[in-house]
């Protein structure tokens, strides 16, 4: 039992899905898993397990942000033997290529954050990347279900609110399609534990023309997102 997560062994099924939410995590449990079964309810950060295609699957909420996701990540990769992790969440479009609702899979994470600077001593400005496999396997299943998933990559960002916005204009024209606040703690942790990991993202928000789906939007509309992540887990 972990300290944050406080599930029973055998509880959390190998293949998990990582929405930041925990009110989204119970929607997609009890959306798409058949007998779903809360295990945790630790600082109300709810995990379920279900079975979808007759495949165990958990779903566990993370919080926003990579200290908090990386503390439930960690949990389940050391303590659970999670080994398949796939973050399913929203993000904020910095690319003119992306429009609201457009589905994007991180093929690497770029941040801001000091975790790896400190997990690397400062030395080495460590890239973190998605599982190749999983990342096949979700174009395939996003081009099976007639979504035209952009794989690109992202950059995982600690402030919310930025001090330095420019810096998204500069990273747009490297390439850079998106932002949100976890994927590169969960690369970097997937890596170490020699798992997989994928991140799966909406877009909510268009940080170049301000537009932007409501919150209800945010909980409950991701139908795309959800199946392409639970199609993907249990291939």
């Amino acid at each position: 039992m972990s300290v944050h997560i406080g599930a029973e062994p055998g509880q959390i099924a190998p293949r998990v899905l990582l929405p930041g939410d925990p009110l989204r995590a119970k929607w997609i449990a009890e959306t798409y898993l058949d007998d779903p079964v809360c295990y945790s309810t630790v600082r109300n950060m709810l995990g379920f397990t279900g079975r979808y295609r007759g495949v165990e699957v958990s779903v566990q909420g993370t919080g926003m942000g990579m200290p908090s996701a990386a503390i439930y990540v960690q949990e389940l990769l050391a303590e659970y033997g999670a080994t398949t992790l796939i973050r399913v969440g929203s993000c904020g479009a910095i690319s003119d290529a992306l429009g609201l609702r457009d589905v994007v899979a991180a093929i690497g994470s770029s941040t801001d954050s000091a975790m790896n600077r400190l997990r690397f001593d400062g030395l080495i400005d460590y890239a973190p990347v998605a599982d190749f496999e999983l990342l096949r396997t979700a174009v395939d299943v996003a081009g099976e279900h007639g979504v035209a998933m952009r794989v690109g990559p992202i950059v995982a960002s600690d402030p919310f609110y930025h001090p330095r916005p420019d810096l998204y204009d500069r990273l747009a024209e490297h390439g850079t399609l998106a932002v949100e606040m976890e994927s590169a703690a969960l690369y970097t942790l997937a890596a170490k534990f020699q798992a997989r990991a994928l991140a799966i993202l909406t877009v909510s928000d268009h940080l170049k023309t301000g537009e932007h789906l409501p919150s209800a939007d945010r909980e409950q509309s991701f139908h795309q997102m959800a199946t392409i992540g639970l199609e993907t887990a249990v291939r």
